[in-house]
């Protein structure tokens, strides 16, 4: 017999259906439909011209997914390590900006990497504009920062670092101590074991932190927009504007929205792929 649906999860459904399903729905046939409301498939077509842009979100997004894995692994392990009151301190420290508005934290970045912004100041008053003039030739007046996609990656990397800190922390503190000891009683020094027991064992986390890493970075739009100028044009700059912009197309924008939204699908049934049978792959 099977169970009945609990009344609880009445309002879960409908919420689902109307604010998840539905959408998507209307995605899949604005994807399909013609200007008159006939079956195409023009739109994925003509999104061949668009290739540029997709290369370059792809591009940024996985530079900042490994930046944000080379500095959010060692701190997670870091923390790891240290005492219950110091590990509380640095959560703290970490969720402690994502307390504020998304916006705001953009803007904040704005100030301080445009051209009179903080840092430029500080190159002037501590002379490496001088310096770098002198060694260059260059006449510089302040070092462009702005509306470049290394400000755009910046901006990613600091929105996105503790979705990468988080889960590889949660893993790691998490593991048996008993296997660590074990193994150095079997000979192994901190770096064996390491690259054969803790690291195996993190590989959830890490997985879990690449992929709440790479899926807000490859689908934004607000970050490149405010710190990109515009003139690094991502996907989601391109979907907004299909639906918002001059080049009104909802017909395209939902196209190029359903090829992102199943290309993020493959890569987190990928990385979920890669993450099966990690608790197997220590090898003493």
């Amino acid at each position: 017999m099977k169970p009945k649906l609990s009344r609880f999860a009445v309002p879960y459904v409908v919420w689902m259906a109307l604010f998840v399903v539905a959408p998507i729905v209307l995605v899949v046939v604005y994807a399909f439909s013609s200007d008159a409301g006939g079956f195409t498939l023009d739109n994925f077509s003509r999104m061949g011209t668009y290739a540029v842009v997709f290369g370059r979100s792809f591009k940024l997004a996985l530079i900042a997914t490994l930046i944000c894995l080379v500095i959010g692994y060692p701190v997670s392990y870091l923390m790891s390590r240290e005492g219950e009151r110091f590990q509380r301190a640095a959560m703290v420290l970490i969720m402690l900006p994502m307390w504020i508005n998304f916006l705001l934290r953009t803007y904040s970045w704005m100030s301080i990497l445009e051209n009179n912004g903080l840092l430029n100041q500080l190159f002037q008053k501590i002379g490496l504009l001088r310096l770098y003039n002198g060694l260059f030739g260059t006449e510089l007046e302040y070092f462009p920062m702005m509306n470049t996609q290394g400000a755009v990656v910046l901006g990613m990397v600091y929105n996105y670092l503790p979705f990468m800190i988080l889960p590889i922390y949660s893993v790691i503190v998490k593991l048996d101590g008993s296997l660590v000891e074990a193994a150095r009683d079997l000979g192994a020094d901190g770096v064996n074991v390491f690259r054969r027991v803790i690291l195996p064992l993190s590989l959830p986390g890490v997985l879990s932190g690449i992929t709440m890493v790479f899926v807000p970075s490859v689908s934004t739009f607000a970050i490149s927009k405010m710190l990109g100028g515009g003139t690094e044009l991502l996907l989601g700059d391109l979907i907004e504007q299909q639906f918002l912009g001059g080049a009104y197309n909802p017909q395209l924008g939902a196209a190029i929205s359903l090829v992102m939204m199943v290309i993020v699908v493959v890569c987190m049934v990928v990385m979920n792929r890669f993450g099966e049978g990690e608790e197997q792959a220590v090898i003493l």
